[in-house]
């Protein structure tokens, strides 16, 4: 996996090269061609999936229909399902599409979609592009397919090596990613969540997987989410392929190109589904085939960052523009409604000291809060984890309860140790319960970067079934193979408790030795947290 925007600072710093950076800054964004926009087309009866979800498209009470994906095969069905079904449009909207045999399979099935004649458009955020533009320029070389970059790098794209220093020469700019994760088919089914279009988000990776959840969405919410699609697909931060990266050779290699990089030599599908899922309900490719559709209806609506939010909070309020509250903002409003309990599910947790002062202040009227994050052994980010770990006691002292997910705990669990194999497991959800009432789950994490940085997209739902569906996948309840957080009695220092039954006691960060701990620490002292 490709370092993150959040490792760049410390690079910046620690290896001394600004001055280099600076002199490859040689080219700059291409002008933003001015050109009609572009919009959904709206779910009909005509289609398959729009005559699927009429129950669901105008109900009289305006509630829409959920169904809770927590595990990957059958979030992986339901993507390519939903492409081989499509008749109209599908609309993907992804922060990283990794070049590997899952996003190879979903470009794949993508042109096939569009040699069907269905108009396919494909918006991706450009950090994670490294050595994708011959995929990407041969599936836009087919009709009806369109490939579009969100705040796109410009000079040196094939080498991560260039990358950094154009990522360092115009670091305000590129800094701001687009981190949304939306899937939308024929106007009439969506997918929100925290998974990428990635081996690891689906159980596929050898060495790491992710534990994450999705939701499969109908009703109005989806016209709501192809609003957002709509925004970000003509916003001024976003480019046509081409405009970025020319083409050098004809439509047809393009194409010869494309289909020997993205065969099912490379890119095999996946392994059967299972029959039914935890909740005992059928993948959604059978659900498709039998032609009746049956989801749980639930208020539910879709909210998501301005796309300009890419060009900085302070930019958005310059001109006289009024500035939207983020998706962050929106999030800590649905905090304060909280009467009882508050449970925060997020890979990266950083509250800060706006966070902290917020949490005094729930837990002051009484509500309590659970917290569950990845351990410093186990988070694919673990600059973020030792800013965290800056709140951790704080938090504790204030009664929030805390969890970690471990590796180690969850080779210990005999079910999920079937389901990682020797990888190592991490956690990706990102959703936040509220009351057990109130969902929201997308792709925000708790931390500066998503509040502040990045553009975020999330889905808030009103339902306790749905809710009750999430304690049960996310085993909120029955927490098991993870380490709860504890201060040692009397004293300020940190405990971990294993939760599979021995219930040990650690007093050291679990799985990381103390070189770890030390070369991490000397990292965070160059990376501001608001960078996190």
């Amino acid at each position: 996996m490709p370092l993150s925007p959040r490792a760049f600072p410390a690079l910046l710093r620690c290896l001394g090269i600004v001055l280099a950076c600076l002199l490859s800054a040689c080219a700059g964004l291409p002008p933003h061609a001015s050109a009609p926009a572009v919009t959904a087309i709206p779910a009909s009866p005509a289609t398959e999936l729009g005559r699927l979800t009429v129950p669901y498209a105008n109900p009289p009470d305006g509630r829409s229909a959920v169904r809770v994906m927590p595990q990957a095969a059958f979030a992986l069905d339901a993507r390519l399902s939903l492409i081989r079904h499509a008749q109209t449009s599908l609309d993907l909207q992804y922060y990283l599409l990794g070049n590997d045999k899952t996003g190879k399979l979903i470009l794949r099935e993508l042109r096939d979609a569009a040699q069907r004649g269905v108009r396919v458009r494909l918006l991706l955020d450009d950090f994670y592009t490294v050595k994708l533009d011959p995929m990407l320029l041969g599936l836009s070389a087919y009709p009806n397919m369109e490939v579009r970059l969100f705040n796109p790098f410009v000079a040196g794209r094939d080498h991560a090596a260039t990358r950094w220093m154009g990522f360092f020469a115009d670091f305000h700019r590129l800094n701001h990613r687009m981190h949304n994760k939306l899937f939308v088919v024929d106007g009439a089914l969506a997918i929100a969540g925290g998974r990428n279009l990635a081996d690891e988000y689906f159980l596929r990776s050898r060495d790491a997987n992710f534990i994450d959840l999705d939701m499969l969405l109908a009703g109005p919410v989806v016209n709501e989410l192809e609003g957002i699609f709509d925004t970000y697909w003509n916003s001024e931060v976003v480019y046509p392929l081409h405009a970025v990266v020319q083409p050098i050779e004809s439509p047809e290699a393009l194409r010869t190109r494309f289909d020997a990089l993205t065969s099912p030599v490379v890119a095999p599908p996946p392994d059967p589904t299972p029959e039914t899922d935890v909740f005992g309900e059928p993948p959604l490719s059978a659900v498709l085939a039998s032609g009746k559709l049956a989801l749980i209806r639930a208020r539910a609506d879709a909210v998501a960052d301005a796309p300009t939010k890419a060009l900085g909070l302070d930019a958005q309020e310059a001109g006289g523009r009024q500035r939207p509250p983020t998706l962050a903002e929106r999030m800590l409003g649905l905090f304060d409604l909280a009467k009882s309990d508050i449970t925060i599910v997020s890979p990266y947790f950083i509250p800060g000291d706006a966070g902290m002062e917020h949490i005094r202040r729930l837990r002051a009227r009484g509500v309590q809060i659970a917290v569950g994050t990845n351990s410093l052994a186990d988070t694919d980010e673990p600059l973020v984890n030792i800013n965290y770990n800056n709140y951790r006691v704080a938090m504790l002292k204030e009664g929030v309860t805390l969890y970690e997910v471990s590796s180690t705990q969850i080779r210990r669990s005999r079910s999920l140790r079937r389901v990682f194999g020797q990888s190592r497991g991490r956690l990706h959800a990102k959703l936040a319960m509220i009351d057990r009432e109130w969902i929201l789950v997308g792709s925000l994490n708790f931390d500066p970067r998503s509040a502040y940085i990045n553009t975020e997209v999330g889905v808030r739902i009103q339902s306790f079934e749905v809710a009750h569906q999430v304690i049960d996948a996310m085993q909120i309840d029955n927490v098991d193979s993870v380490y709860k957080v504890q201060l040692k009695p009397g004293t300020d220092q940190v405990q971990w408790v294993s939760t599979d039954g021995d219930n040990a006691v650690l007093d050291d960060e679990p799985d990381a030795n103390l070189l770890v701990r030390l070369k991490l620490l000397m990292f965070s002292w160059f990376v501001p947290t608001d960078l996190l």
